[in-house]
């Protein structure tokens, strides 16, 4: 739990006076991670979370690919991106963009349409599609955002959960868990090795061995089935883990050793070009 002090040192200023961003917990929703940011260069590299990513742009324009298909967003389109799911994002033009951003876990989404239905929830709730248009919805979720941004209290959470349950409703569906035939057995190998050792100086010739192909086909492969190169996920497992260790209160330094980063800047480097906040700022917010 945080006082609005903390928070405001949670804000950071990139070297251009034209980007912010404000990264803090919500109490209210079990510390859940929220962001106000506007970009003007920056790139996000691909990336995932363990949460959902949910939000919408208020002004400008950003380019975003996920499921390999990319695609122009601006104000009236909603993010409703899976955990897990690989996703990027760059400025659409010279002018930037402002979004603002929640990340609930599965659980907190769960206990909100059971709490909204008055009705138990059987399996993972999911959203078919990651970027769409919605205008009425993105604006109400925008509020709602701003209302638990300024801490306005039983307004802001009743709004939120509110936007959430409706989003839901409107846009989700339910993921009934069963073992995925369709997913090629090599590439299941090597996605599991690498999350299993994903702190270590792992070798291609180790993956295509494992996969039985050759480096380059194994490579393809890999970016085929998951939208992503070997390397950009073993670095994305090092951030995610990143983010819970810092979360529990560790240190930048401790946490690039942690997770098999060359050293803190290596850390920072990647950590900013998949989140858009340095370390120290994610893990005072």
């Amino acid at each position: 739990m945080h006082n609005v002090s903390q928070q405001q040192a949670a804000e950071a200023t990139p070297v251009s006076g034209t980007e912010r961003t404000r990264f803090w917990r919500a109490r209210h929703f079990r510390d859940m991670e929220c962001l106000t940011a506007s970009f003007i260069t920056h790139e996000f590299s691909p990336h995932s979370h363990d949460t959902f990513s949910i939000g919408a742009i208020e002004n400008g324009c950003q380019v975003a690919k996920i499921r390999g298909e990319r695609e122009a967003t601006g104000p009236g389109a909603l993010y409703l991106i899976n955990p897990g799911e690989i996703h990027d994002g760059q400025p659409g033009g010279p002018e930037g963009y402002r979004y603002r951003m929640i990340y609930p876990d599965t659980a907190l989404l769960v206990d909100i349409i059971e709490d909204m239905t008055g009705r138990a929830f059987h399996g993972s709730p999911s959203f078919s599609r990651q970027l769409l248009t919605d205008a009425p919805l993105a604006a109400a979720f925008n509020r709602a955002h701003r209302a638990v941004e300024e801490e306005t209290g039983l307004a802001g959470e009743q709004g939120m959960y509110g936007v959430l349950a409706n989003m839901f409703k409107r846009h989700g569906s339910v993921i009934i868990h069963l073992p995925d035939y369709s997913e090629p057995v090599a590439m299941r190998r090597v996605r599991d090795y690498i999350a299993q050792n994903f702190d270590q100086d792992i070798g291609l010739e180790v993956l295509a061995r494992i996969a039985g192909l050759s480096r380059a086909h194994m490579i393809r492969a890999f970016r085929k089935q998951y939208f992503i190169t070997p390397h950009a996920y073993q670095t994305d497992l090092r951030i995610r883990h990143a983010r819970h260790l810092l979360r529990e209160g560790a240190t930048p330094s401790d946490t690039a050793l942690a997770c098999g980063f060359a050293d803190q800047a290596h850390l920072t480097r990647h950590f900013k070009a998949r989140t858009g906040l340095t370390p120290a700022v994610f893990r005072a917010g």
